[in-house]
């Protein structure tokens, strides 16, 4: 079996609706995001994926959260853009955007150094 570990990173801004103390207020966060993909088998290079095209992958869905106010999105209009949603998220679409045969074995965010969050299936 093998995994590859891609990290990137986005900007955004958000407020908790519903949480009573600070989080309730508009601010931002530098998200990092780390991503685990697994396979069993290698393909005619001896690789999982291209690390070029996975990024590429992780990138386009990670874009659309980039320097944005994350409640105004779709996704969070009737949920909170938590850390635990983002994850959960960007996990399934990325699941839906990976090749046969490579499985998205988790994803954590992270909204600061010590407070993140992983989803997987």
């Amino acid at each position: 079996m093998f995994e590859l570990i891609i990290d990137t990173d986005f900007a955004a801004a958000h407020n908790l609706r519903g949480y009573k103390g600070q989080c309730e207020n508009l601010h931002g966060h530098n998200w990092k995001v780390q991503v685990v993909l697994k396979s069993e088998k290698l393909d005619n290079l001896g690789m999982v994926i291209d690390f070029r095209e996975a990024k590429k992958l992780i990138g386009d869905i990670t874009k659309k959260f980039d320097h944005t106010y994350l409640n105004d999105m779709e996704h969070f209009k009737a949920e909170n853009p938590t850390t635990e949603n983002i994850s959960r998220i960007i996990y399934r679409e990325l699941t839906s955007a990976m090749p046969s045969g490579i499985k998205v074995e988790k994803v954590t965010t992270w909204e600061s150094d010590r407070c993140g969050a992983t989803y997987f299936e």
